[in-house]
Parts: C-alpha cells; sequence; structure tokens
C-alpha cells in the first residue's frame, strides 16, 4: 500500500447507466494509490466489467475506494480465448472497462489485440489517461524529452540484448526501458559499451516511499548498481540520445582506436558510431582498415 491512500465516499455501484456503452482503456497508479483520477473512478464506479492483468491486484484498488465492480481476467495466457466473448459483449452494449496492474493499459501489458479488434467492428473506444511509469522517468531523468523511444523491456540473454543495443544506437532520441533490477548493473555495462558513456538515469519505485532516481554516466551507473547489488523494485532505464552529429569534425581513427582497445570490431564500431552520429557503413569501413594495419 502506498503511503497517501485516497477512499471515496461515494456509494459503492454496479453501473451508473449514464455511462455510454464501449471500451474505456483506464490507467491506475503506479505506485501510489492517490494518483487515480476522479475520471478513471467514476468509469470504474460506472462499467458493467473491469478486464484486469491481474484480478486480486484490481480488487485492492477497487476496495480502497469503495467501488464493487465486477471484474474478469485478461492477460497474455488467456486473451485468445475470451476475446471473442468479450466482443460479443460490447457489441450488445456492454460498458467495459480495461485496466493493467499498473500504469496504463497496452504499455509493455496486453491489450492492444483487444482495442485493435474493437476498432475494426466499430465498437466506441476511449481512453482515461493516467500514470505511466515510461512517462514519470523520463519527466525526472533530466535528459532531452523532445524526442524519446520506448523500447519495452531489455532481453534477459546477453547476446540478444546487445543486439537490441546496437539497434538502438541508431535512434538519435532519448531511450527508456524497463530492466529487472539483479540484471541492472550487466545491462548498464553493456549499453555503456555499446551506445557509449551516454548520461542516464535509473528511475526506481517511482511514486512510491522510496522513490529514486540516480543520475550519472551509464559507467558511472554501472560501477555503483556492481558494486552496490541488485536495488529493490521496479526500475526504468532512460538514456540520453547521442552528442555527435553526422557532418561534426570527429577524428573518427582516434575514437575507433580507442574503442577496439577494449571491444570487439562489431562493438567498437557501434559505439562509435553512436557517439558520432557517422553512417554505421563509413566508420565499419575505416575499422576494417585500421584492424588491418595493425
Amino acid at each position: 500500500m502506498s503511503r497517501h491512500p485516497s477512499r471515496s465516499s461515494a456509494t459503492p455501484s454496479r453501473g451508473d447507466r449514464s455511462l455510454a456503452p464501449g471500451l474505456y482503456v483506464t490507467a491506475t497508479p503506479i505506485g501510489n494509490s492517490a494518483d487515480i483520477t476522479l475520471r478513471a473512478l467514476d468509469i470504474l464506479r460506472g462499467v458493467d466489467l473491469v478486464l484486469c492483468e491481474d484480478t486480486r491486484v484490481t480488487a485492492k484498488l477497487l476496495s480502497l475506494h469503495g467501488i464493487a465492480a465486477r471484474t474478469a481476467p485478461y492477460h497474455d495466457h488467456n486473451a485468445a480465448k475470451v476475446r471473442p466473448e468479450i466482443l460479443e459483449k460490447l457489441e450488445g452494449g456492454a460498458r467495459i472497462a480495461l485496466v493493467s496492474d499498473a500504469g496504463t493499459p497496452t504499455i509493455a501489458d496486453p491489450g492492444y489485440k483487444l482495442i485493435r479488434e474493437a476498432v475494426a467492428r466499430g465498437i466506441p473506444v476511449t481512453a482515461a489517461p493516467g500514470p505511466s511509469a515510461v512517462i514519470t522517468a523520463l519527466t525526472l531523468a533530466g535528459l532531452p524529452t523532445d524526442r524519446f523511444l520506448f523500447a519495452g523491456f531489455a532481453p534477459p540473454k546477453q547476446a540478444a540484448r546487445r543486439a537490441w543495443l546496437q539497434d538502438l544506437a541508431k535512434i538519435d532520441a532519448s531511450l527508456v526501458f524497463y530492466e529487472s533490477p539483479k540484471r541492472l548493473a550487466e545491462s548498464l555495462d553493456d549499453a555503456a559499451r555499446i551506445l557509449g558513456d551516454r548520461p542516464a538515469a535509473i528511475a526506481r519505485e517511482l511514486t512510491k516511499l522510496y522513490e529514486e532516481i540516480r543520475r550519472a554516466p551509464l559507467s558511472d551507473l554501472s560501477a555503483h548498481y556492481a558494486e552496490a547489488g541488485a536495488p529493490k523494485g521496479e526500475i526504468v532505464v532512460v538514456i540520453g540520445p547521442p552528442e555527435g552529429k553526422a557532418g561534426e569534425a570527429v577524428d573518427l581513427d582516434a575514437a575507433l582506436r580507442a574503442a577496439l582497445e577494449t571491444a570487439s570490431l562489431k562493438e567498437a564500431v557501434a559505439k562509435v558510431a553512436a557517439e558520432t552520429g557517422l553512417p554505421r557503413r563509413e566508420v565499419y569501413a575505416r575499422a576494417l582498415a585500421l584492424k588491418s594495419e595493425r
């Protein structure tokens, strides 16, 4: 339970008939229960059914606000089976809310296929916006926000994660992704090697009592968590965009020689391309030439 609970004084309801039929994509708190919106509470009181990632988690939220809503599970494991029945209810005029355990549904959570099929059938779909770990972390990171990419969850295996980071290295934007606490130090080390030592921020336990934002270059953050051990709570990683731009004066040979001292050819090319903004093909060709000179 978060430190700022908020209890509604409204009488519990099982369907306010003033709510229009349709699907309501409804954001819920990511930690602090007081972050629920007034509109979200009205929707949860007024719908005929609340689709939940985990009914036990949603039951706690509903109970906190005195809402006696009917709930049903909707998650990756049962979605294909129950979706036709849900769509049939919606076509019959039902009012249904879709929530996740925390934050905005469909953002790294199940649900987009239901929305897609509802739209295809002409069923009204609307969203009640609210908390999002992605936006909250980006807001607090102190890094550029004019362009950003949310990349979901980092792959758990190192080889896949490094390939994933190499793809992200091409993107001129701040990067946001989720990571497991136990893999955080290793993931940050991979990011520093492949993306370059960019400024970054680690957001932990957002909106909760022990919220923490640690801001530093990737190499410093990796060293910190390698020494301190895995942190507790849910983790959002924010990494700033590459600082170099194509066309700037860049000592490519010096950058490649330095990178090749500690990294493989492939990793060095990805790192230097990300740092300088030069085309990867150009950096790779020059790296091969330098290797042949050795």
